[in-house]
C-alpha cells in the first residue's frame, strides 16, 4: 500500500471496523486492507467508552440481526479474551420487576430470549438472595448466567494487534475526502471497495455519497456515576425491565472489571454526536440532524419522545439518579461516595418517514461502498460475528 492503493478501505477503527477488516483478511488472504480513522488512536469514541458488558442476547426480536449475533458474539468475545489473557467476569445479570405490568413484560423477555437460544431462568422472589442479596423485585426475576463484563480497551487493542499480524495497515489522524464519480466512490486513497464503519459519523458519510437520505442522527448522552464495590458489594448486574415503548434499558447497575459499581445511564437527547460536554463536540450540522430526528419522533407515534425528555433530564441530578436506582437496589441511597464516569453517546438512527428509532443493525450497499449505519448496543458484544457478516454478505461478493 505504499502507492496509496488498497483493495478495501475501512473507515473507522472501532470494534466493528476492526472485526470486519479481520474477517476480510481471514476470508481472502493476501487482500490489501487499510483502516483509516480521523482520531490519533484507538477507542476514542463508542468502542473505548463501552460499558464492558457482554450481553447474553435476550432483549432482541428473534428475526433481528442483533439476536442473530449477540449470543454468538458473547461466546466469541470471551474466546478472544481468553486467548489474549484479558480478564472476564461472568457475573451474570438479574432483571427485576416493580409491578404487575413489568411481570408480564418479564415473561416476554424470557420467551424472546428462549427463542434466541439464550440460557435464562425466571425465578421467584424468595430465590433472589441467592443471586443478588442487595436487589429487590416485585414477585419474580429473570436470571441470565452468561452475561459478563470485561475491559473494552483491552479488547480493541487485541483486535488491532490481530489485524496487524494478518497484514492489515492503519492510517490514523486522517480524514479521507470522498466523492462520487460516475458510478463509483473515489478518494485520494485508491480502493476497490469502501466499508463505512464510522459509528456516529457513518450516516453523515453515507449521505455525502447519496445513501441514507431517509435517516437522521439523534444522539443520546449516557452519564454514569460510580463507586467502589466495597461501598456497594453487588455480585451481579441488576437491570429493570425495559420500557414498553422507548428503546432504552433504564437506570441499572453494572460492575467493572477493576472493582467498581456503576449506576446509570441517562438517555438525554443532545445536539452533537461527539458532544461529551455541554460546550464542545457539536456543530450546526449535528444540530440540524438532531432537530430533524426529534421532529420526526414527535410527529409520529413509534416512541414517546416527550416522555424520554421528561424522565431523562432530571437524572442529571445525582440524587434523582440514585433514587431511581434505589428501586432496584435500595442500599444505593446509603452510599455517599459517587463520582462521575466519562459519558458515552448512543448515536441513535431515526428513520424519518416513520419516526422510528432504529432498533436493529442497519447495513446498506450503494455503488462500491458498504455502509454500517446503525451498530449501537449490543454492537460491542456482537462485533466479531457481525463484522464477519458484513464482510461475507456485503463486501466480498462485490470484490472481483
Amino acid at each position: 500500500m505504499r502507492d496509496g492503493t488498497c483493495d478495501v478501505l475501512v473507515i473507522g477503527a472501532g470494534v466493528v471496523g476492526l472485526s470486519t477488516a479481520i474477517s476480510l483478511l481471514e476470508s481472502k488472504p493476501g487482500i490489501r486492507v487499510l483502516v483509516v480513522d480521523k482520531e490519533p488512536k484507538l477507542g476514542i469514541h463508542a468502542s473505548g467508552r463501552n460499558s464492558g458488558v457482554l450481553h447474553a442476547g435476550f432483549y432482541y426480536s428473534s428475526d433481528s440481526l442483533k439476536a442473530k449475533f449477540c449470543r454468538n458474539g458473547n461466546f466469541e468475545l470471551k474466546q478472544l479474551c481468553s486467548a489474549n489473557r484479558i480478564p472476564v467476569n461472568t457475573c451474570g445479570k438479574v432483571v427485576v420487576t416493580q409491578n404487575d405490568s413489568e411481570e408480564e413484560r418479564l415473561d416476554v423477555l424470557f420467551e424472546r430470549g428462549t427463542r434466541n437460544g439464550v440460557e435464562l431462568e425466571i425465578l421467584e422472589q424468595s430465590q433472589l438472595y441467592r443471586y443478588e442479596p442487595l436487589a429487590k423485585t416485585h414477585n419474580r426475576f429473570l436470571w441470565s448466567p452468561n452475561t459478563a463484563i470485561s475491559d473494552s480497551s483491552l479488547v480493541i487493542k487485541a483486535l488491532a494487534e490481530k489485524y496487524q499480524e494478518m497484514g492489515g495497515k492503519f492510517l490514523f489522524s486522517s480524514k479521507v475526502a470522498l466523492k462520487v464519480e460516475g458510478s463509483e466512490v473515489v478518494s485520494g486513497v485508491k480502493f476497490k471497495r469502501l466499508v463505512n464503519c464510522a459509528g456516529a459519523q457513518a450516516d453523515r458519510i453515507a449521505r455525502g455519497l447519496g445513501e441514507a437520505l431517509d435517516y437522521a442522527m439523534l444522539p443520546f448522552m449516557g452519564i454514569y456515576r460510580a463507586t467502589s464495590q466495597v461501598n456497594l458489594p453487588l455480585r451481579t448486574l441488576v437491570y429493570p425491565v425495559p420500557h414498553a415503548l422507548n428503546p432504552f434499558l433504564g437506570v441499572h447497575f453494572t460492575l467493572t472489571i477493576d472493582g467498581k459499581v456503576k449506576i446509570g445511564p441517562t438517555a438525554i437527547p443532545i445536539m452533537g454526536r461527539e458532544q461529551y460536554s455541554i460546550r464542545e463536540g457539536w456543530s450546526l450540522s449535528d444540530l440540524g440532524q438532531a432537530i430533524k430526528g426529534a421532529v420526526s419522533l414527535i410527529r409520529k407515534d413509534s416512541h414517546d419522545f416527550s416522555e424520554i425528555v421528561k424522565t431523562e433530564w432530571p437524572k442529571l441530578i445525582q440524587r434523582k439518579l440514585i433514587a431511581e436506582g434505589a428501586n432496584l437496589v435500595p442500599s444505593a441511597t446509603q452510599v455517599s461516595k459517587w463520582y462521575r464516569k466519562p459519558p458515552g453517546i448512543r448515536a441513535q438512527l431515526v428513520h424519518l418517514p416513520t419516526g422510528r428509532l432504529e432498533q436493529d443493525f442497519v447495513v446498506r450497499n450503494h455503488l462500491n461502498a458498504t455502509h454500517v449505519l446503525n451498530a449501537v448496543s449490543p454492537g460491542w458484544t456482537s462485533s466479531i460475528p457481525f463484522g464477519r457478516y458484513v464482510a461475507e454478505k456485503y463486501v466480498l461478493p462485490e470484490l472481483s
